[in-house]
């Protein structure tokens, strides 16, 4: 599943490329967002603009309406010239959004839904959500106690509730506890208010290091993929995640693996440095 920063990234390119332009022509294989194409249609509409919410994707047009999109597991918006063969199978595609200079295409997307602002003010998927660590206003102290409702859940398994606070996937999930030194499998409650605040602290700055913006220089850096340990060598960008049995950046121990939640969602962790006990 795409984490908070891929759909940031998504949602910034997206706006860079359409906001302030007027839709072209629209097309889609979902049934219910071509019956409000049919009854109010997209074309001629302006895009104003693309924001992400932990996971989700925003995109408002004038008149009042907003498309709201969520990855899962495989979903993903690409964006073409006119004209331009796509990267991925005709059959994949969901939603054509067109205008005169560029073309978006959602493949695979499973979650797609019209809202008005007032609609969307009542639609428990976006409002419901945890302060997303990408907000430069998230209230993290909010976040804290989101968390600390959830008790004796893992802290694994925590950190993936987007309702307590909203961004952090399996692989940010994995190196957030990594780099807190903090075993995966500690539950909330044991952990004090302190130590909650200093693992949001380092999931708000894995997660804005991986949304860089800035000179080419230090963006290039990152070119490799997404990096939790600040190392350049794209096969040293993460410090845990995907390394079972590999030996440990720090101590050398071998990578261990642990799973959570009901999805049995997979943790790598470093036994010695992020001992049970």
């Amino acid at each position: 599943m795409p984490e908070g920063d891929t759909i940031y990234r998504s949602a910034r390119t997206l706006k860079a490329a359409l906001a302030g332009r007027s839709v072209t022509s629209f097309r889609t294989v979902l049934a219910h967002l071509a019956r409000v194409d049919d009854d109010t249609p997209l074309a001629g509409r302006v895009v104003d603009d693309v924001v992400s919410r932990g996971k989700h994707i925003l995109m408002y047009f004038s008149g009042d309406l907003i498309l709201r999109t969520h990855m899962r597991m495989h979903g993903s918006w690409h964006l073409y010239r006119p004209g331009e063969r796509w990267r991925a199978p005709g059959g994949d595609m969901r939603i054509v959004i067109g205008t005169d200079a560029f073309e978006a295409v959602a493949f695979r997307v499973p979650v797609a839904e019209f809202r008005t602002e007032a609609t969307l003010a009542r639609d428990d998927e976006v409002q419901g959500l945890g302060p997303d660590l990408l907000d430069p206003g998230a209230d993290l102290a909010e976040a804290v106690r989101r968390l600390r409702a959830l008790g004796d859940v893992p802290l694994a398994e925590a950190l993936l509730n987007q309702r307590a606070v909203a961004g952090i996937g399996n692989v940010f999930k994995s190196e957030v506890c990594f780099e807190a030194r903090l075993a995966p499998q500690a539950s909330i409650a044991s952990l004090d208010d302190a130590t909650l605040d200093r693992v949001l602290a380092i999931a708000r700055r894995q997660l804005r290091a991986n949304v860089i913006e800035g000179d080419a220089a230090r963006r290039s850096a990152w070119r490799g993929g997404r990096r939790t340990t600040g190392r350049a060598s794209p096969s040293e960008g993460l410090w845990v995640y995907g390394r079972a049995g590999a030996p440990c950046r720090t101590c050398g121990a071998r990578i261990a693996i642990d799973k959570h939640g009901t999805d049995a969602r997979l943790t790598y962790y470093c036994p010695q440095c992020q001992p049970t006990t």
